[in-house]
């Protein structure tokens, strides 16, 4: 192991969050259980804000940023993890409470770690990341609630082009749904079909104000954006159906009434995926593991190093960003 390594630190300056990189080395590291060689993270919405300064994700500084990372155990003081084990970490406050994945060494809590299942290279646990791990959440909270493919209307997936909306479209799409995808960016579409999208919603149509009972058009839906959109969404789920919400891209705030809940029996179903129990963590990779087309794992991701973390987090916030960044801690 080297003595120093390179991390991407945000600090307080005259209060406020401001990143760059940093040496810093094994002694600096929290004094958790297990010490993982990190191979790659990537760049998700929140790391986005907590990168630029734009967003105050660091609660106490200084912070290591990344709310992911895949690696290699080096180190285990628990019995539950050895060395050589290949390992990921989603959420669990890292960049926020917990000094997090851009850096080359991390040491990390034993409960927090999900061994890599088989299916997956380290680079690939990446590809999937918090916003494919998170769409897993999704579709299993969908079926959980009773969505299936014989109902006869689509599932909708807004923020279509992103990571969640990229891996929701290829699982749903493997299972057999007919899926409509909203996005902004009609240059998206080609990709998008290519994921399992049969129709487009432009995300415009969306954004405007609705009423709260609107024609009954998704038997469920993926959203990632929040908002009028969400209310939209609701207030177009057919009887029975369900939303699965997860991020809040258009905003914090629901616009909406309960008429489509008690009137329609639609649910709102929260996705939280920072602090999900164990279990349902290692059930949304399994089903990654058995669902997750490679091909269009491939097809949605690309390879950056981490020095270019400042540009992704911009790129990121912009809108500017199609499917999944993997992050090569390493260069």
């Amino acid at each position: 192991m080297t003595d120093t390594f390179t991390a991407m630190v945000i600090d307080a300056v005259d209060g406020k969050p401001k990143s760059g990189f940093r040496e810093i080395s094994l002694a600096d590291l929290p004094d958790h259980d297990v010490l993982v060689e990190v191979a790659y993270s990537t760049v998700n919405y929140k790391d986005g804000l907590a990168i630029s300064g734009k967003g105050r994700i660091a609660r106490r500084t200084p912070m290591v940023g990344g709310i992911d990372l895949a690696g290699t155990v080096v180190e285990s003081r628990s019995p539950q993890w050895k060395a050589g084990d290949r390992v990921i970490v989603n959420g669990y406050g890292l960049s926020e409470t917990e000094w997090g994945g851009y850096t080359r060494y991390q040491r990390v809590k034993a409960e927090w770690l999900i061994a890599l299942p088989d299916a997956f290279s380290l680079e690939q646990a990446m590809a999937i990341g918090t916003a494919g791990y998170t769409a897993a959440l999704c579709v299993n909270a969908l079926e959980d609630w009773g969505i299936s493919t014989t109902a006869g209307k689509p599932v909708l997936v807004t923020g279509a082009a992103g990571g969640v909306g990229s891996v929701a479209i290829s699982l749903l799409a493997k299972k057999g749904y007919t899926i409509t995808a909203s996005t902004g960016r009609a240059e998206t579409h080609e990709y998008l079909a290519r994921l399992g999208a049969s129709a487009f919603i432009d995300r415009a149509t969306l954004t405007e104000k609705g009423g709260p009972l609107q024609k009954e058009l998704w038997v469920g839906a993926v959203d990632s954006v929040g908002s009028t959109t969400l209310a939209n969404v609701l207030s177009q789920t057919v009887y029975g159906g369900a939303v699965a919400a997860c991020g809040l891209a258009g905003g914090a705030d629901l616009p909406s009434t309960v008429l489509p809940h008690i009137l329609r029996s639609v649910a709102l179903l929260g996705i939280d995926s920072v602090m999900a129990p164990h279990a349902r963590r290692e059930r949304a990779w399994q089903t990654l593991a058995q669902t997750l087309d490679a091909a269009h794992l491939a097809e949605m991701t690309r390879l950056e190093p981490m020095s270019a973390l400042p540009t992704l987090a911009d790129d990121i916030l912009a809108g500017k960003i199609r499917g999944r960044v993997v992050v090569d801690v390493t260069t």
